[in-house]
This record gives structure tokens, sequence and C-alpha cells, in this order.
């Protein structure tokens, strides 16, 4: 099975940015949910320019963890997709809702901005 590395660091304004290594699939799943669950700040950016793919369980994954950020006000926003996830996105009908950015520095900017940094 495929291992999921998952870094976390402190961005601006107490943003975690998880930057995501691996496939996020039902196999690697759970490490992601309990990382994101125990390292809650005011806001969390994921990078997924490190994730070659994701499967439907893999992105039930992230949209539990925006669900959380939202129930708890805390911002969110996804960095890095490339074009096979994007695409998984698009036919999951979740693109429209997610917070995409091109890039982590454009999600941390805004994400910095709206924890009142």
């Amino acid at each position: 099975m495929e291992e999921l590395k998952i870094e976390v660091s402190d961005g601006t304004a107490g943003v975690k940015i998880f930057r995501l290594e691996g496939p996020l699939t039902l196999g690697t799943m759970f490490t992601f949910q309990d990382r994101a669950r125990s390292e809650a700040g005011p806001a969390m950016l994921i990078d997924l320019s490190g994730v070659p793919y994701m499967d439907s369980a893999g992105l039930g994954a992230v949209l539990g963890v925006l669900a959380s950020c939202q129930r708890h006000k805390r911002g969110f926003a996804i960095a890095g997709v490339n074009e096979r996830i994007g695409t998984l996105f698009q036919v999951a009908k979740v693109d429209r809702m997610l917070p995409l950015f091109d890039s982590v520095a454009s999600a941390e900017s805004q994400l910095s901005k709206s924890a009142g940094a």
C-alpha cells in the first residue's frame, strides 16, 4: 500500500499548512483525518501539489475537514490541485464549494486576511 506523508507547518496568522505527499485514498485517509483533527488552528490550508491522485474516500475526508472548519468558524483553503484531482472535484460537483487556489502563497494570503492578521 502506498503511503501518505503529511508535513504540517505554521504559516502567517496561525494558518496551519498541511503538505500532503502521496495518494489520498481509502487506505490513507484516516491518517489525514486524525492529523487534521489534532492540528487545529484558526485556519487550515491543504497543499495537494504532492498528491498524484485521490479517490472518493479521500474526497470525503477533505469535505469532512471542510465541514469541521465551517462548524468551528475556521478558515479553509486548498492549493496545488493537479488536473486529475481537479477533474474529480468537477465530476463530484464540489469544485464550486471548495476554496481552491493556484498556489500556497495566494491561499495563505487570503486565509491570513480572513483570520484577522
